[in-house]
């Protein structure tokens, strides 16, 4: 029951292709955006689609995942936690940002598979295709 207490999973859209970093020792960061899509029906009648943006983080073997093959467009899941941080602006501003810490996603979509991976996984192992 612990682990329900910050917990996110999300289905969308990948908006770019990841933007990866690797650090001294090898350990990987991806980053990219995830955008949600949900439609909504105005008191007219009218049925509007709600888009919204998440940034997504992942390190390592799911860094590695995310480089290797999601692109810009792919389909997801991801699970994972919400994170708050702040931080200084390049005017001094104190700034604020929300991420999804991405512990397991699942590629809905890749080249007519579906992929499973999560963070215990190694990143010398190659995910299992469905």
């Amino acid at each position: 029951m612990k682990n329900l207490l910050n917990s996110v999973r999300l289905i969308g859209n990948v908006g770019g292709n990841p933007e990866v970093r690797e650090f001294e020792g090898g350990k990987k960061l991806a980053k990219l955006n995830l955008a949600t899509n949900e439609k909504v029906t105005l008191g007219t009648g009218t049925v509007v689609e709600n888009t919204q943006w998440h940034r997504l983080v992942a390190w390592g073997g799911v860094a590695t995942l995310m480089e290797r093959m999601v692109k810009k467009g792919c389909k997801l899941m991801i699970e994972g936690r919400l994170q708050h941080r702040s931080y200084l602006g390049a005017d001094g501003s104190k700034r604020e940002k929300s991420e999804v810490v991405v512990k397991n996603i699942l590629l809905i979509e890749a080249k007519g598979k579906t992929v499973l991976f999560t963070e215990t996984d190694s990143a010398e192992q190659n995910p299992v295709l469905d």
